[in-house]
């Protein structure tokens, strides 16, 4: 094909996933559906917890840094540049945030740790855009040195300062947080009626109004800004295209290279703000370990989220929800979900048979079987089961999501400027 062509040809606009996507009213009705039967397991099961209103919003704090780091990674491949770098940029942010936090201020930690979160997607942009190499290797190593470069400074930072040591900053002031007055008692009361679907409805939405961090309304605003800025400007058209086909933006005039810079430093930025939100918000200071595969799970997000930011946030408040199972009543709400995951495979497997998979069809059920028989026979599960629960819940919506997924047609591939000639 010709540059001239190329040229004509409508290539700069992606083209939409492949297969049927569900319609805002039918992927409300499975919401609703999904609700309805977390309503029933809690009825059936007594576990009051697994909707309550401090369920819900420890949820949404721990799926904020997990939606952060996927946003993250979103800008980059949307781009053609595969970001495994997020967790070593979110331990980047957590470390900046705090070391600014404890001496400036909680506001000027925020800036410093998306500033460092944004060093380390710079780094990735200049080895893999500029010198072309591996992706991936790219990534691996950026999250081995931040894991090294932190390890290093923070005894030199933090050692022999009040409240530090060489693992740990001292404390961040807090950044404030609201509640909505009025709703957020009025919810909790309904939450606490116990009324089948209300009072779960009620927890949702309570958790949404009570004790929000400013940096958690900030997290949330960005979805659909990014959304916004990706999708309805000119600026989102032609960062797209680079992820599409580098060489016909290339033949319209686009600076591929540039586009790719900045789409990796922003991506820096947003898990390096997810850091802080870890350093500051979940936690008032920074803490060695602390990100613990946030940047994983977060990139995991984002494929289960199909590359678009409202399933990106649909995946982190699953990951949120689960990996807040942790914190309150773990192993009791976990026993209770084996109910509700035997449920949804029973589902799940009716499904597959009205489709005629009937082999696929046959194994669900027999897992959805399992799952209950494990349910009847036990009273609680084993804290090993609750901490992996959340990674489990990552490789299952993964396998379950492989078959309609499409990324970015040049997401990962080498480009070199004028290649196309």
């Amino acid at each position: 094909m010709t540059t001239a062509t190329a040229v004509n040809q409508p290539t700069l606009q992606p083209a939409a996933p492949a297969g049927r996507r569900l319609s805002l009213p039918v992927l409300l009705i499975i919401i609703a559906g999904g609700l309805a039967l977390t309503s029933l397991v809690r009825i059936v099961t007594g576990a009051d917890g697994i909707t309550n209103v401090s369920q819900m919003s420890t949820a949404l704090e721990l799926a904020v840094p997990i939606g952060l780091a996927g946003l993250g990674g979103l800008w980059a491949e949307r781009a053609g540049v595969v970001n495994i770098g997020l967790e070593g940029m979110m331990i980047l942010g957590t470390w900046f945030g705090a070391w600014a936090g404890y001496q400036w201020g909680p506001w000027t930690g925020v800036l410093v740790g998306i500033a460092g979160g944004a060093i380390g997607g710079l780094v990735h942009a200049l080895v893999t855009v500029t010198f072309n190499v591996n992706h991936i290797v790219s990534g691996v190593a950026i999250n081995i040195l931040a894991l090294g470069a932190t390890r290093y400074l923070a005894p030199l930072a933090f050692e022999g300062k009040s409240g530090g040591s060489a693992k740990q900053s001292p404390p961040v002031e807090s950044l404030g947080d609201f509640t909505v007055p009025g709703l957020s008692d009025a919810l909790q009361e309904l939450n606490h009626k116990g009324w089948f679907l209300v009072s779960d409805v009620a927890g949702l939405l309570g958790g949404l109004v009570t004790h929000v961090s400013w940096l958690t309304l900030i997290a949330v605003a960005l979805i659909p800004g990014s959304w916004w800025i990706l999708w309805r400007t000119a600026f989102g058209l032609r960062l797209r295209s680079c992820g599409e086909n580098p060489v016909a933006a290339e033949s319209l005039g686009v600076n591929v290279y540039k586009y790719k810079y900045l789409a990796v430093i922003i991506s820096g930025g947003l898990a390096g703000l997810g850091g802080v939100f870890l350093s500051i918000v979940a936690n008032p200071f920074y803490l060695e370990g602390q990100v613990s595969g946030r940047g994983y799970i977060g990139l995991a997000a984002m494929i289960f989220g199909n590359w678009m930011p409202g399933g990106l946030a649909l995946g982190a408040g699953l990951f949120g929800y689960t990996d807040s199972l942790n914190l309150r009543g773990g192993a009791e709400n976990v026993h209770a979900l084996l109910l509700l995951g035997a449920l949804l495979l029973v589902i799940g497997a009716v499904w597959m048979a009205v489709r005629k998979k009937y082999t696929a069809s046959a194994i669900t059920v027999l897992i959805g079987a399992l799952l209950f028989t494990w349910y009847v026979t036990t009273d609680e599960v084993p804290n090993q089961v609750v901490s992996a629960t959340p990674y489990v819940i990552t490789l299952i919506v993964l396998a379950l999501s492989a078959q309609r997924l499409r990324m970015p047609k040049a997401d990962g591939l080498p480009y070199r400027k004028g290649q196309g000639k």
